[in-house]
């Protein structure tokens, strides 16, 4: 036998090659009870599944698709979250602020001396400017005694309104200070709880 003969021979006694076995899809249907295939079952459509290789081994798991309500509940767990996550960078941004501000407990305690400070002076100041818009309006009082039952010559009558107006818009003013001076101090209170807290983090890493 030639040997290009024997070649072809003994190519027809090798066995053939076995096909390549291919992974199965596996899912539990709607009454519970799993169903599989080679290629995806059409119970399994829309329905969560398993992909097994050929060894038993599952290598993929793919997650039923979301139903609206689902999808709605998703997103606003990732808003959440996704809040929570800038939420705590502002905070970050803001104790670097802080601590950039502030060198001590002591330059706190400065600043909101500082600007207690100022806010006193301007209340001071309206309560001046009060003072002599009541005064002013005294004098034209006093004149304006002299025209009971008659008509005010208009400088009286301007005089008079002019001085209230001075007198309630110091006093809308003065009320303004206040409201100031209590954000000023729940500012530099915080300030100082703040800068205590990031303090006390830092000793203790």
């Amino acid at each position: 036998m030639r040997a290009p003969e024997r070649i072809l021979l003994l190519g027809l006694l090798l066995p053939l090659p076995a096909a390549a076995a291919s992974n199965i899809f596996c899912c539990n249907d709607e009454r519970g009870k799993q169903v599989c295939g080679d290629i995806l079952p059409l119970a399994c459509v829309g329905r969560a599944y398993r992909e097994i290789n050929q060894v038993g081994m599952v290598v993929r798991i793919v997650e039923a698709p979301l139903t609206p309500e689902q999808k709605a509940l998703r997103a606003h767990e990732e808003r959440k979250k996704k809040e929570a996550e800038e939420a705590v960078k502002e905070q970050r941004r803001l104790d670097a602020a802080l601590l950039q501000t502030y060198g001590s407990e002591a330059d706190i305690e400065l600043m909101r001396q500082r600007n207690e400070a100022d806010v006193h002076r301007e209340i001071k100041l309206a309560n001046e400017k009060i003072a002599i818009a009541k005064k002013r309006r005294e004098k034209f009082e006093n004149e304006a005694e002299f025209y009971k039952k008659k008509t005010l010559p208009p400088d009286v009558e301007k005089g008079l309104k002019d001085a209230d107006y001075e007198i309630k818009a110091q006093e809308e003013l003065i009320d303004a200070k206040k409201r100031e001076f209590d954000l000023i101090k729940a500012k530099y209170d915080e300030d100082l709880r703040r800068f205590r807290e990031i303090k006390s983090r830092v000793r203790s890493q």
